[in-house]
């Protein structure tokens, strides 16, 4: 339940300010079913990060030795450093509009999620936990934490979060993550 937990929680706080957030404004400007955007959300983040945690999962049997845990704990604190520099507002692509909300959603996150810092972050926890079901529960869960109340609650929402206070604290997080499998 810790890979869980911690999935979870890293995700979620990770996410606030995301470009994958601001992707979900956008779609919820651009399309009235806020059901199917959610779906759509949901659909992608499952396969991107089954295939993330997988991938996490996969390189474990590699970093199995002391040196691979340091690897990997300086991979977090590596992580809450890029956290802090803040992502540029990307325009969602307007070719996948005509396939309505739920496939525009499903397409758009996943590319979207190409490389970001939650998809990296998802790599990073399969590697060390070396679960691929609670690792994507979590981190999924934690994407819809952050991404269903900007959904629902668009612009009003996103004009009272402190995003940079949001982005220390995700930095803290991770670098504390990375700090204690240094230690233990």
């Amino acid at each position: 339940m810790e890979s869980f937990f911690a999935s979870l929680s890293t995700v979620a706080v990770a996410e606030i300010g995301d470009k994958t957030q601001l992707l979900s404004l956008l779609l919820t400007l651009k399309f009235r079913n806020k059901l199917a955007i959610v779906a759509g959300i949901l659909a992608a983040t499952i396969v991107n990060h089954a295939l993330s945690a997988g991938v996490g999962v996969w390189l474990a049997q590699f970093f199995q030795s002391s040196v691979g845990q340091s690897i990997i704990a300086f991979s977090f604190i590596a992580l809450g450093v890029w956290l802090l520099i803040p992502d540029k507002d990307e325009e969602s692509d307007s070719r996948f509009d005509r396939y309505g909300p739920f496939i525009a959603t499903t397409i758009l996150f996943f590319i979207a999620e190409i490389g970001d810092k939650t998809q990296i972050a998802t790599v990073l926890l399969g590697t060390q936990y070396q679960s691929l079901v609670w690792v994507t529960l979590g981190t999924t869960l934690g994407m819809l934490l952050a991404n269903v109340p900007v959904v629902v609650y668009g612009e009003k929402l996103m004009q009272r979060i402190p995003f940079a206070a949001v982005h220390q604290l995700a930095a803290a997080l991770f670098i504390v993550i990375g700090l204690y499998w240094l230690v233990f």
